[in-house]
């Protein structure tokens, strides 16, 4: 198993994590309905959106998964932070020497496929992921990747509202 790297502006992307005080917050339907749809376009049975702390990936929404969290040096997710300007996909993590031997794989939730659209703040820090994850091989068409990649600008634009919306009553 490979684990991710760390990301070179890992202190400040951290920082910026921070500054949306997202992480450990109660479920919300907006950001359910977010992993929802994208579940529905991309045909997986789970989607995730995932934020990438120091030790640590945290769903702010699961849907088909139970988990809230995994160890981030296990996470598909903690690679696809690693390059925020494009999706990360693994058509078949069992056949990928990355993934094969992941207990993510190996075990529950027994992923095969996963595709990642970094979560992009405004200062151009990856801080998360809108991701797709299925039991069994594939890809996503072209329309299936741009919408996962707007879906996850549309996370970002509610984290930022919820900021300062936070700013503003406190």
């Amino acid at each position: 198993m490979q684990t991710p790297d760390t990301p070179k502006k890992e202190d400040e992307r951290l920082k910026e994590l921070k500054s949306y005080r997202i992480i450990d917050t109660p479920i919300e339907e907006s950001f359910d309905a977010i992993t929802s749809l994208a579940a529905q376009i991309c045909g997986t049975p789970i989607a995730l959106i995932s934020l990438v702390d120091e030790s640590r990936q945290w769903f702010k929404s699961h849907y088909g998964l139970g988990p809230r969290e995994t160890s981030r040096e296990i996470s598909f997710c903690g690679h696809t932070i690693n390059n925020p300007n494009h999706v990360f996909m693994v058509p078949d993590a069992q056949k990928d020497e990355r993934f094969f031997d992941n207990p993510l794989v190996t075990d529950n939730p027994k992923i095969s496929f996963y595709a990642g659209a970094p979560l992009v703040s405004a200062n151009g820090l990856a801080i998360g992921t809108l991701c797709v994850i299925d039991r069994k091989a594939r890809s996503l068409t072209n329309e299936q990747v741009s919408a996962l990649e707007l879906l996850s600008k549309q996370v970002i634009n509610l984290f930022e509202f919820n900021k300062i919306s936070h700013k503003l009553t406190h």
